[in-house]
Order: structure tokens, then sequence, then C-alpha cells
């Protein structure tokens, strides 16, 4: 066998190996593996983004509906509208419904960002600023719907269970929210939050007896008092219910 022969061969074979390669490169994708991981904690950071804006969203839906009807309440009351039957408590002393009609829409409209983790975290002093003005327009909400409870006539299906129900929840109220603020003077945050959050929960309730009221009007009519009793003093349970599991929650991740 001659030299020419031996080194043909050889070169033949080496070709091969070089297709060979070639072929499996080709056939075998390069993976990213800077880019990939990358892209999906992005992913990942904005889905739970738009998660964090579910619960306010929801909190602020929930209050829209006597929101209106406070809106409707302002707008009968400043444009001279007859007196009835529903109303007249209101045209004689306006001024204890205005308060309380304002109060709380602030409470519950800004009340319900104060959920939002990433605002809390990265917007400190936004937090700060917002408190400062929803404890006095919690307490104000508060305050005023005791006075009314007191004060003024019961209307028609408001009887004396549900005024003793609502002179219950609101004095809750009033009392979760020095709680809160006993514990922020304090420097005790997380007492401060979940005392918070249970003065919201009784606020944003209006929302949760609307929702209970419809079905109940239709069941027993509209001006019925032990079912209105029932289903207002129920859904201010239900709220405060929420708020416990949401606190529990809370302190089951602390450890």
């Amino acid at each position: 066998m001659s030299t020419h022969d031996g080194e043909t061969r050889d070169k033949e074979s080496n070709d091969r190996a070089t297709r060979d390669a070639a072929t499996h490169n080709a056939a075998t994708p390069v993976k990213p593996h800077a880019a990939v991981p990358g892209a999906a904690r992005t992913r990942t950071r904005a889905r739970a983004n738009r998660r964090q804006w579910v619960a306010p969203a929801g909190l602020i839906l929930l209050s829209l509906i006597p929101i209106l009807a406070g809106a409707a309440r302002l707008t009968e009351l400043t444009g001279g509208a007859a007196a009835t039957e529903d109303n007249a408590r209101f045209l004689d002393s306006p001024v204890p419904v205005i308060m309380h009609i304002v109060s709380v829409t602030v409470f519950c409209l800004l009340g319900a960002f104060q959920f939002v983790p990433a605002l809390r975290r990265r917007a400190g002093r936004w937090h700060r600023v917002a408190g400062r003005v929803l404890i006095p327009a919690g307490l104000l909400s508060a305050l005023s719907g005791l006075w009314m409870v007191v004060f003024y006539p019961h209307p028609p299906g408001d009887g004396m269970a549900l005024g003793v129900i609502r002179l219950v929840f609101g004095s809750a109220m009033a009392v979760c929210l020095v709680l809160g603020i006993r514990a922020i003077v304090r420097r005790d945050f997380i007492r401060h939050a979940e005392w918070m959050t249970r003065a919201y929960a009784i606020a944003v309730a209006a929302g949760t007896q609307a929702l209970l009221l419809i079905p109940g009007a239709i069941l027993f009519g509209a001006k019925d008092e032990p079912s209105r009793a029932v289903l207002m003093g129920a859904a201010w349970v239900l709220n405060l219910a929420v708020a416990e599991y949401l606190i529990h929650s809370r302190r089951h991740r602390r450890g």
C-alpha cells in the first residue's frame, strides 16, 4: 500500500468526522442560558404586579354601589328635592349625612390602594400621607354614622334591631381606628395594619349589604325590618370574617 493511498483515506475520514459534527451541531438547538431565565423572571414579576391590583380593584367595585347612592343623595340634598318619607330626615339636618357620605367615600376609595404591596414598599411616603387622610376620614365616617343612628328618625324598614346593629359595628369601626392609631404611635406596624384592615372591612360592608339586600328585597320586600336587620348584620360579619382570614394568612406567611 502506498503512502499516497494512506493519506487519501485519512483525509476522507477527517472529512466525514467534520460533516458528522456539523450535522450534530445543527440539529441541537442552542439554549440562551442567560436570556431565558431573565425573561421568565420578568414575566413572573409582571404577573405578580398585575395580581396585586386585583384586590384593590375588587374593593373599589364593591364600594361603587354605596358611593353612587351617596352621590345621588348629595344631588338630592343640593338640588332642592321635595321631602318624602325616605329623605325628610336628611333635608331637615343635612350636615351629618353630607359629612358621612364624603368621609366614607374618601375612606373606601383611598383605603383600597393601601392593600397594594408595591405602594407600601416602594412608595412608603405615599402610604404615610394617605394614612394621615384615611384615619380622620374613617373616624368622621364612623362618628357621623353613629350620630345619624341616634338622632335621625328611623326610616321605613329600619327598626330598633337594625339600629342596635349599626351602633355595634359603627362603634367597632371607631375602636379599630383608635387601636390602629395607638399601634402606629408605638411603631407596631403589623398591629396597625391589622386594625386598619378590620376598620376598612366594616366601612366597605355597605357594598356587601347592597348585594345582599337585592335578593332580600325580592324575597321579603324592601321594607321588611327583620330581613333587613339580618342581612345587613350578616354583611358586616362576612366582611370581618374575610378580614380575619387575611390577617391570619399574613401571620402564617411571616411564620
